[in-house]
Parts: structure tokens; sequence; C-alpha cells
């Protein structure tokens, strides 16, 4: 599957240069020539990574970069700045708004195109492949800091059954469940939570959200309404209109299997039993509805 890349650079030689260059090296390369574009095309573009230039002519990268951390949808969106600054105070700026990387120009081509390499394998390994959301490890580093706050609270999204739907029709349809579901949470966190708000996809059948308890019941809620109603819509129509799916041939030998179904579990610094994340975790995949 091709890395989509995209150049932010106002320089076109530049920007050609590298998109051409990377194009041979197989990556999709989307180019944008100022901050308020590629803002525009990162809702429109399904990334993997961007190259940011530090100096444009509208804004410069590290506010492109703030405006990206505080989308939920583009917070984890790997950036590498590139720039003409060399100052260590501009490269801890970067850095602080979660750059993973930092080059200076003039740049070798060669070096670039091997950050861009580690800089993919890295995002690739703690993302769920499927809905590339955050993966376990970076769901529980997430978890771990959170804990260390004093005011706190998260969800955990239990998908009931999916195993079974995976087995009746396929990994196909069972990945359409997933991404349908990630973009339902994502939604409603955008809609519903708090700007720092954190979503993960830490194992196949469940979700985590990071939010503030404030925002935790209303969320949690909205998420079990929506989803619960979308479950009958993976199912064909005839099982849709039988309310369940029939296995077995013969009448004597049907088994009446039930739809997926949402469950989730809501904790926040109030619960006292919660003494560290493997405890966090665990609370978390009951399926306790909210």
């Amino acid at each position: 599957m091709k890395h989509t890349l995209m150049i932010v650079e106002d320089d076109l030689d530049t920007s050609e240069m590298l998109r051409v260059y990377f194009e041979a090296q197989g990556y999709k390369v989307v180019t944008a020539a100022s901050g308020n574009e590629a803002l525009e095309k990162c809702k429109a573009e399904k990334l993997d990574l961007i190259l940011l230039d530090v100096r444009l002519p509208d804004k410069d990268g590290f506010e492109v970069g703030q405006t990206l951390q505080a989308d939920v949808r583009t917070s984890r969106l790997p950036v590498i700045f590139v720039t003409e600054r060399r100052e260590r105070d501009d490269r801890i700026a970067g850095l602080k708004l979660g750059a993973i990387d930092y080059i200076t120009k003039p740049f070798d081509v060669q070096e670039l195109r091997l950050r861009v390499r580690n800089a993919l394998r890295r995002a690739g390994s703690q993302n769920n492949p499927v809905t590339g959301l955050p993966g376990e490890k970076l769901t529980t580093d997430r978890l771990s800091l959170m804990l260390e706050r004093e005011s706190w609270a998260a969800l955990g999204i239990n998908v009931v059954g999916l195993d079974k739907f995976n087995e009746i029709y396929g990994f196909v349809a069972r990945d359409d469940v997933l991404r349908a579901i990630a973009l339902t949470l994502t939604s409603a966190v955008d809609e519903l939570g708090s700007i720092d708000d954190f979503v993960g996809h830490p194992a196949e059948s469940q979700f985590v959200i990071i939010t503030i308890p404030n925002k935790m019941q209303n969320l949690g809620a909205q998420i079990s309404e929506r989803l619960n109603q979308a479950m009958t819509y993976f199912y064909p129509i005839h099982d849709r209109e039988a309310g369940f799916v029939r296995r077995g041939e013969d009448e004597a030998d049907t088994i009446k299997v039930p739809f997926m179904s949402i469950a989730i579990a809501s904790l926040s610094h109030k619960n006292d039993a919660v003494a560290d994340v493997d405890t966090l975790k665990q609370a978390l995949s009951q399926p306790l509805r909210v």
C-alpha cells in the first residue's frame, strides 16, 4: 500500500523536486504552497506524513503544526519540519508541537528519504492498521499520563459480538464496521468532547476515549445511542428484517445469533478502585453500559 505524503513548501522548484523524487520512491504525494492550503488538504486527504516548511507566505509552519495538534483528527499525524532556521529554540519549538523530526536546509535528499521512511515505520507500528487510530502502546501511554492528573475521565467502547460477525461475514465486512465506528467516535468527540480529547483503538473490539469529567456522561450516552442504532445496517436486509442472524440449514438446528451491540464502561478519578493503568485497562474492557 502506498503511503501518502504532503509537502508544504512555497518554493515551487523545491516542491516540484521533492514531489518527483518521492513519487519515484513509490509514494503518493500531495503538495501545498501555503499553511491554509495545507490545512484544507488535511481535511480532504488521508495523509500518512507531512513535510512542513516553517517559512510560509500566510502563516509559519509552527502555527500550522499547532492547528494540526489541536484537531483530534490530525493530532497524531507525523510531521517533519523543514526549515532554514538552525537555532536550538526553533528546534525545541517544533518538537513541542509534536514534530517527530526536524531537518534544516540545505538538506540531503537521501537523508530526508531515510527520515521519512523511519518516521512512517514508527508511526505505522503504533497505529491500528484498520482505523489509523492510536493502537495499544499509544493508548496505554496516554492512559498512564491521564492518571497523573487530578481530574480525568475515560470511556471504553466495546463491540460485543464482533468476533461472531467476523466469523459469519468475513474480515472485509468487519473492517468496514471498525472504520465506521472510528469515524463515529471522532465525529462525536469533535461535536461533544473537549479540544484535548483522545480516541484510541487498543484492541480489535475496543476503542478508548480520554475526555474530561463533565463531558463523559453525555459523550458516552450519545455514542452508545448512535452506534447501537447503526449496528443493524451492517447486516443484509433479510437479517435486519428478522432481527437476528440465522445459522444452520435445518429448522431444528437453527441458531439465532444476535446482532452486534455497543457496551460502554465509563470511569473517572472518582473511581477509587483504579490504582494503576493495568487496573484501568481491565475496567475499561468490561461491558458496562453508560
